[in-house]
């Protein structure tokens, strides 16, 4: 009698580990994308200054993406797929820029999940209808609030505060970038009832960075340490 083989098949994975693996994907894909458009930046001579007051040897610029049709095409249906997986496409009614690095990408993002798309002004404009909201957004809309990156968070509160004055009700945010080593970048977000999603952290980056030679071991090793404690970093020597 002859022993017959049974092929092992594979244990099926959950839906959980599905997403996570979908997470992974964007990740990477994120972080290539952004390294291949030359939109991460360590610097030479003076460290980049971010809008707190934080210095940093490293800045992204998502601006960049707009200039590389089928990176910010594959990077749209990303953020597409991570929205409808993480927030539910019928839980959104209106998609709203930030001023202005946000605008064209809450508009990619609209186009794609066929809804309506405002923006909102950094502060109103000062004449006319005094608007900080621009479209139309209905009273009680529910608003999913794009921007191309988050570091600590702060300049979403003045957008997250406008939409609600105007009557729209906001539970997310949607970024392709966050920096992801600054606690409060969460914390002040769920303070506000909003949740940050978000494609790539810079944690994403480095590892790329790292495996592709994008920077070298001695750039390499300075962002590494900027990572691992952010606040107060001043470059050495």
């Amino acid at each position: 009698m002859t022993d017959t083989a049974h092929p092992i098949s594979a244990a099926p994975i959950s839906i959980a580990q599905a997403h996570e693996i979908e997470r992974a994907v964007a990740a990477r894909a994120m972080a290539h994308i952004l390294l291949e458009t030359k939109s991460a930046y360590c610097y030479d001579d003076e460290p980049f200054t971010f809008t707190s007051g934080r210095r940093s040897p490293v800045y992204i610029d998502c601006r960049q993406l707009i200039s590389f049709p089928r990176a910010r095409a594959k990077l749209m249906d990303l953020a597409v797929q991570t929205i409808e997986r993480d927030i539910g496409h019928e839980s959104i009614d209106v998609v709203a820029g930030g001023e202005t690095a946000g605008i064209a990408f809450a508009a990619w993002i609209a186009e794609r999940m066929g809804l309506p798309m405002v923006y909102v002004r950094k502060q109103s404009k000062g004449f006319g209808r005094m608007a900080q909201i621009e479209g139309i957004m209905p009273e009680g809309a529910r608003v999913l609030l794009v921007e191309d990156l988050a570091t600590d968070g702060g300049s979403k509160v003045n957008f997250i505060n406008a939409i609600r004055e105007a009557g729209g009700v906001i539970a997310d945010c949607m970024v392709l970038f966050h920096y992801g080593i600054f606690p409060e970048s969460t914390s002040t977000m769920g303070e506000l009832g909003v949740k940050l999603h978000g494609l790539a952290t810079w944690w994403d980056v480095i590892e790329e960075a790292e495996a592709s030679g994008y920077f070298p071991p001695e750039k390499a090793a300075v962002v590494r340490e900027f990572l691992s404690a952010p606040d107060g970093w001043t470059p050495k020597g």
